[in-house]
């Protein structure tokens, strides 16, 4: 594949992974809204549930969707590992939302935006080159 064809290809796959998790974002921090709001869970453990709610999506998208590669098909493989490289994304989410709140008092959906951003590059660059990228080609000698 030529360079320019990898990064068209990166464009692509980006601006689809950007529009699949600005809607993961909207069930995610609708579902947080919601859970703090009306049914008074601590922001922090509604946080963590709701990204997870959201990751559930972006994976069905993200598979569907978004990448043209896979390095496998193996839901039982693919999906654990999906949200394990998730898991960076949900610590900075958590950082962040905490901070914001904690320390520069903004309001929690404030927060959650600010959140968002930063994770969002974190888990794009993780899933795409471990997860959704072709397999390197093997060499011969």
């Amino acid at each position: 594949m030529t360079r320019m064809k990898q990064l068209g290809e990166l464009l692509v796959e980006s601006s689809r992974y950007f529009g699949a998790a600005v809607l993961a974002l909207g069930l995610d921090a609708g579902s947080l809204w919601f859970l703090t709001s009306y049914c008074g869970w601590n922001y922090l453990l509604a946080a963590t549930t709701t990204f997870v709610g959201g990751g559930v999506l972006l994976y069905a998208l993200s598979v569907s969707f978004v990448f043209n590669h896979r390095r496998t098909t193996k839901r039982t493989v693919e999906l654990p590992s999906f949200v394990a490289l998730g898991l960076a994304g949900l610590a900075v989410n958590l950082i962040v939302i905490r901070f914001g709140v904690e320390a520069v008092r903004l309001s929690l959906m404030h927060a959650k935006l600010a959140a968002a951003v930063c994770s969002f590059g974190v888990n794009f660059a993780l899933r795409r080159v471990l997860l959704f990228s072709p397999a390197a080609e093997t060499q011969r000698t």
